[in-house]
C-alpha cells in the first residue's frame, strides 16, 4: 500500500504497523524475501508528507512493529524486559531514520522537482537515509545491534550475487534504492503506466542480469561438523559435561572416517580442557582417533580474565595432543557475555543480570587458525554480524570460515534461521565457505556462492562431513570494507542537507511535494 501524502496519520501508523510484520515475513525462516522490500516501500512512501513530530511517531511504530516481532526469540528464556530494552533501543534509531527520510521527500523532491531529480536522484537519496540507519544501529550503542538489515532478508533471492561486489551495506543500499525508485515510480502521475512499467522493468533487468563475482577455488579441506543437540540454554535440565558428551558421543561413532578436521561448536566443551583434565581425555581422545585436529569451543580462563574461546586441538608428536591455537572472542555481546557499566544498570532488574554474572574479556588474539595448510577464519556466534572480525581474518588470509555458534538459548525459534542467513550472506560477501556448525542447529556447510553442500536441522544430533572448497580470491566488498557505507552515508546526509538550504530561497509554490497532482 502506497500512501499518498494527504493520508490521514492514523491510517499511517496502522500503515507502518502493518509494514513491520510483513517486513518480517520476509526473513527466516519464512524466508518470503519479496516481502522485505513491500514493507520497506511501505514505510518510506509512509515517510511523504510528515512533520517532524509526526515522523518521529511514524518510524517509531515501525521500528517496534519490526523488531518486537523480529527478535522476539529474544524472550525465550530471559523473558520481556532484555526485549523491551532491545527492541526500544532500535525503535528509537528508526525514529530518527524516519526523519531523514521525511526530510528528504520534502527538501529533496522540492529542490529537484525534475523527472531526473524526482526518478533519478530522490530515490537514491531515500536509500541512503535508509543504509544511514543501518549503518549506525550495526555500530551504536554499545558495538551496536548488527541484526535484521534488508540484505539479511536476501541470502538466497535472485538479488544475492551482489552483495560479493558491495558489501552488506552497500547491498542493503541497493535494495533500498531498488524499493525507492518503485515508490517513486507508483506515485508519478505524469508518465504513462507503459512508461513506468519500462523504467522499473529496465532498473530490475540491470541488476539481475548482472554477474556475480567469480570465485577463485583453490583446494578443498574434509571436514567434520557435529552437532550433539546439547540443549544447554539458560533454563534447561542441563549438568556441567552434558555438552561435551553429547558432541563426544556422536564423535565417537565416527572414528576411522578420513577427514582433515573436526568442528564442535561454541562451548561444546563445557569443561575446560586446558584446566581439566577428564575434558583433556575426552578431546585428546576424539583427536588421536579421528587423526585429525579438532576445532572445538570452550570457556576459558586466563588469571582473573575469563574468555569465550575456540581451542585448535591437535598432535603435537610422541602420540601426544595439546592446544596449539587459541581465539578468544574479541568482542563479547553486551548485556549476554558482560554488562557494561554494571554499577549503572544491575541495580535496574538485579535478577536478570544475575544471569550474566561474569563479565568475559575481550580477546586480543588473531582470528585465524592453520589447518592443514589452510588458514581458517574463526567466527564465534554473533562475530557472524561483526564486520571487523571479518576484514581482520581476510586481513590475515582466511582461505574458509568457520562459524562455531550455541543457539540453545532461544529454543525452538527462527533465530537460528535468521543466524544462518547471515552467515550464508557473509560467506559469498567474503568469498568463502562457511562451515556454521550449531550445539543445537541449524547448521549448514555452504560454498562461497552460497550453495548449501549439507544442512542438519534443529534439535537433532547428527554431523556433516563434506569436501568443502577453499578460496583465494579478493571480492570488491572486502576491498571497499567500510568505505562504501561511509560514503553513503555522507552522500545521503550531504543531500538532505544541501537540499535543506537550498530550500529556503524558493518561493512557497515551489516548496510543495513535487509528485502531487
Amino acid at each position: 500500500m502506497i500512501l499518498q501524502s494527504h493520508t490521514p496519520l492514523p491510517l499511517v501508523v496502522l500503515s507502518v504497523a502493518v509494514a513491520g510484520w510483513v517486513m518480517d515475513l520476509g526473513h527466516p525462516d519464512t524466508n518470503w524475501w519479496p516481502l522485505t522490500l513491500l514493507g520497506a516501500a511501505m514505510m518510506m512512501s509512509a515517510a511523504r508528507g510528515l512533520s517532524v513530530k509526526a515522523a518521529v511517531l511514524v518510524g517509531a511504530v515501525a521500528g517496534f512493529s519490526f523488531y518486537g516481532i523480529h527478535i522476539w526469540w529474544l524472550t525465550v528464556y530471559l523473558g520481556l524486559i532484555p526485549w523491551i530494552a532491545l527492541v526500544l533501543a532500535q525503535t528509537a534509531l528508526f525514529a530518527a531514520g524516519f526523519v531523514v527520510l521525511t526530510l528528504a521527500w520534502r527538501w529533496v523532491g522540492s529542490v529537484w522537482p525534475s523527472r531526473l531529480g524526482r526518478l533519478g536522484f530522490l530515490p537514491l537519496v531515500l536509500a541512503a537515509g535508509w543504509t544511514i540507519r543501518e549503518v549506525v544501529a550495526a555500530e551504536w550503542p554499545y558495538g551496536g545491534f548488527n541484526w535484521g538489515r534488508l540484505a539479511h532478508a536476501h541470502s538466497e533471492s535472485p538479488f544475492t550475487h551482489w552483495v560479493a561486489w558491495l558489501g552488506t551495506s552497500g547491498f542493503g543500499f541497493l535494495l533500498a534504492w531498488l524499493t525507492a525508485l518503485g515508490v517513486a515510480l507508483l506515485l508519478e502521475q505524469r508518465m504513462s503506466g507503459l512508461h513506468r512499467l519500462g523504467v522499473a522493468a529496465s532498473s530490475l533487468v540491470f541488476v539481475l542480469v548482472w554477474p556475480a563475482f567469480p570465485a577463485t577455488i583453490t583446494d578443498t579441506i574434509r571436514v567434520l561438523g557435529v552437532q550433539g543437540n546439547a540443549d544447554a540454554g539458560l533454563f534447561a535440565d542441563y549438568q556441567r559435561g552434558d555438552n561435551l558428551r553429547d558432541h563426544y558421543e556422536v564423535t565417537k561413532g565416527l572414528y576411522g572416517e578420513e577427514v582433515d578436521v573436526v568442528i564442535w561448536p561454541e562451548n561444546a566443551s563445557d569443561i575446560d580442557p586446558l584446566r581439566y583434565d577428564d575434558a583433556r581425555a575426552i578431546v585428546d581422545e576424539v583427536t588421536r582417533n579421528m587423526g585429525a585436529p579438532l576445532v572445538v569451543g570452550a570457556i576459558t580462563r586466563d588469571g582473573d580474565d575469563t574468555f569465550n574461546s575456540v581451542l585448535l586441538w591437535e598432535e603435537v608428536g610422541s602420540g601426544q595432543t595439546a592446544a596449539t591455537d587459541q581465539y578468544d572472542k574479541i568482542h563479547p555481546v553486551p548485556f549476554a557475555e558482560y554488562l557494561p557499566n554494571r554499577e549503572f544498570f544491575y541495580p535496574l532488574a538485579p535478577d536478570l543480570f544475575d544471569l550474566v554474572p561474569r563479565d568475559y574479556t575481550f580477546g586480543e588474539r588473531d582470528t585465524v587458525f592453520t589447518i592443514d595448510g589452510h588458514t581458517a577464519g574463526i567466527a564465534i556466534c554473533y562475530d557472524i554480524v561483526d564486520n571487523e572480525i571479518f576484514w581482520q581474518m581476510m586481513d590475515e588470509g582466511a582461505d574458509i570460515i568457520f562459524a562455531p555458534t550455541n543457539n540453545a538459548d532461544f529454543g525452538q525459534t527462527d533465530q537460528s534461521e535468521q543466524q544462518l542467513a547471515i552467515a550464508r550472506l557473509r560467506g559469498i560477501e567474503m568469498g568463502r565457505s562457511v562451515v556454521n556448525v550449531s550445539t543445537v542447529g541449524t547448521s549448514a556447510i555452504m560454498t562461497p556462492t552460497g550453495e548449501t553442500l549439507d544442512r542438519l536441522p534443529t534439535y537433532t544430533e547428527g554431523y556433516m562431513i563434506e569436501d568443502v572448497p577453499t578460496a583465494s580470491h579478493t571480492t570488491p566488498a572486502v576491498i571497499v570494507g567500510h568505505s562504501l557505507e561511509w560514503f553513503i552515508a555522507g552522500f545521503g546526509l550531504g543531500a538532505v542537507v544541501i537540499a535543506g538550504l537550498s530550500r529556503r530561497g524558493l518561493p512557497s509554490w515551489q516548496q510543495r511535494d513535487p509528485f502531487d497532482p
